[in-house]
C-alpha cells in the first residue's frame, strides 16, 4: 500500500496529461464534425443523383470500415503514395493531426445520418405550411424543420458522442499519447516503473467520470428542448 501512495502522483500526473489530449482530440472532432455531417446530410438528400449517389457511396464506405483502419491509412499512406513524402509533421503534432482529421470524418458520416433521419421525419406538412405563410426555403429550414430536427436527434446524437469519448482511445494505434496509452505505458516502462497495470485500469475512471458528465448534460439539453412536444 505504500508503495501504490508512492507511485500515485507520478501515474496521476502522467493520465492527467492523456486526458487532456484526449479531450483535445474529442472536441476539436465535434468542432468539425457536427458542421461537416450536415453538409454531407444535404448531399445524401440531393435532388442531383450524381451528388446523392456519391455522398451516399462515401458515407457507406466510411460507416462500413473500421476507424483504426481509416486511422492508419490516413497517417500511413499518404507517405507513400505523395512525391514529398509523408505531409504529417514530425513527432506528436503530426500525429494528433492525422487523428484529428480520421475522426472528423468518420464520425461526420456517422452524424450525417442521424441529421438526415431528423431532417427527414419533420411532417411534410410544416413546410407546406411555411410556404403558404410566404416564408423562403431557409425561413423554412431554419425557423420550422431545424429547431424541430434538433429535438429529435439529440438521443442518437448524444449516443455517438459519447462513444466518440470511448473511440479516441483507438488513436494510440498510431501512437498519439492519450490517456490508454499514457496508462499502457506504465506497464511496459514509464517514469522509471515497470509492470504496473493499475493505471491502466484507472483510466475508466476518467471515461466515467467524463461520460457521466456528458450524460448529465443530454438529459438537461433534452428537458429543456420539450416545448416542441
Amino acid at each position: 500500500m505504500e508503495q501504490f501512495f508512492t507511485q500515485f502522483p507520478t501515474v496521476l500526473g502522467a493520465l492527467n496529461e492523456g486526458f487532456l489530449q484526449t479531450l483535445r482530440l474529442f472536441i476539436i472532432t465535434l468542432v468539425g464534425a457536427l458542421p461537416l455531417g450536415l453538409i454531407i446530410s444535404f448531399g445524401s438528400m440531393s435532388r442531383f443523383t450524381p451528388l446523392r449517389a456519391l455522398t451516399r457511396l462515401v458515407v457507406w464506405v466510411i460507416r462500413g470500415t473500421p476507424l483504426m483502419l481509416q486511422l492508419l491509412i490516413i497517417f500511413y499512406i499518404p507517405g507513400y503514395v505523395l512525391p514529398n513524402g509523408s505531409p504529417w509533421p514530425g513527432g506528436e503534432s503530426g500525429r494528433f493531426m492525422a487523428s484529428a482529421i480520421a475522426f472528423i470524418i468518420n464520425y461526420s458520416c456517422y452524424f450525417s445520418e442521424i441529421y438526415r433521419g431528423g431532417i427527414q421525419s419533420v411532417p411534410i406538412g410544416q413546410q407546406e405550411a411555411g410556404q403558404v405563410l410566404g416564408m423562403t426555403k431557409s425561413q423554412i429550414f431554419f425557423k420550422v424543420t431545424l429547431l424541430q430536427m434538433i429535438k429529435r436527434i439529440v438521443p442518437p446524437m448524444s449516443n455517438e458522442i459519447i462513444t466518440l469519448v470511448k473511440d479516441t482511445s483507438l488513436a494510440r494505434i498510431i501512437s498519439l499519447q492519450e490517456i490508454i496509452w499514457a496508462g499502457y505505458a506504465f506497464l511496459k516502462g514509464s517514469h522509471g516503473y515497470s509492470g504496473l497495470v493499475w493505471p491502466l485500469f484507472f483510466t475508466g475512471v476518467y471515461y466515467l467520470i467524463f461520460n457521466g458528465l456528458l450524460t448529465l448534460f443530454f438529459g438537461w439539453l433534452e428537458r429543456k428542448l420539450d416545448y416542441f412536444r
